[in-house]
């Protein structure tokens, strides 16, 4: 898959409300209200995660989830990580 150019990264963010760009990733903090709502979120994502073969970094800080999309074997952004981003929004 190939890297999406900056221009393209930022208009397909426009349409992911709550995802930014942090370097050569999008990333979005979601609110689980307390550690187990977190922790359960986190499991959610394992399905979608397993069936694309594309999987998130992801930090639990209590009842925040930070989900951190990019493709490592591409080294950036690509048309995959937005894929995933929807499903993971459609899990919240």
């Amino acid at each position: 898959m190939s890297i999406l150019a900056d221009s393209e990264i930022e208009a397909r963010l426009s349409e992911h409300p709550g995802w930014e760009r942090d370097g050569a990733a999008i990333v979005k903090r979601f609110k689980r209200g307390d550690f187990v709502g977190s922790v359960n979120f986190v499991r959610m994502l394992v399905e979608p995660a397993e069936q694309m073969n594309h999987h998130p970094d992801v930090q639990i800080s209590w009842d925040t989830v930070t989900v951190s999309l990019c493709t490592h074997s591409d080294g950036g952004v690509t048309a995959a990580d937005f894929e995933l981003a929807a499903k993971i929004d459609a899990l919240a």
